[in-house]
């Protein structure tokens, strides 16, 4: 049985680590365009990143929950989700603080 050298061990790990950072890469919102009976927009955004922590928990287990509205107005409400789980988390006001 042949063993990995160092150099083949690390680009085995390079290999494997740009596999699983393609993977998570974001794709386009294909749902985005329907006829939907909604929109989510800057509010609803804002809204869905306070409450994150508590959706999650639920949508863990329940399959009719989600963290992320896919029916958005892109970069609106992508802001708005980003705010609000700033707020819900501490933001950059929470890293800066000092500590006692």
């Amino acid at each position: 049985m042949a063993t990995i050298t160092g150099n083949g061990r690390r680009l085995a790990l390079l290999l494997a680590g740009g596999l699983l950072l393609a993977g998570c890469a974001a794709g386009p919102n294909n749902v985005a365009h329907v006829d939907a009976p909604h929109v989510a927009g800057f509010w609803l955004g804002l809204w869905h990143g306070v409450i994150l922590p508590v959706t999650f928990l639920v949508s863990l287990f329940n399959d009719h929950v989600n963290v992320y509205d896919v029916h958005n107005n892109g970069n609106w409400y992508n802001l708005g989700f980003v705010l609000g789980v700033s707020v819900v988390f501490g933001g950059p006001s929470r890293a800066s603080a000092r500590r006692r």
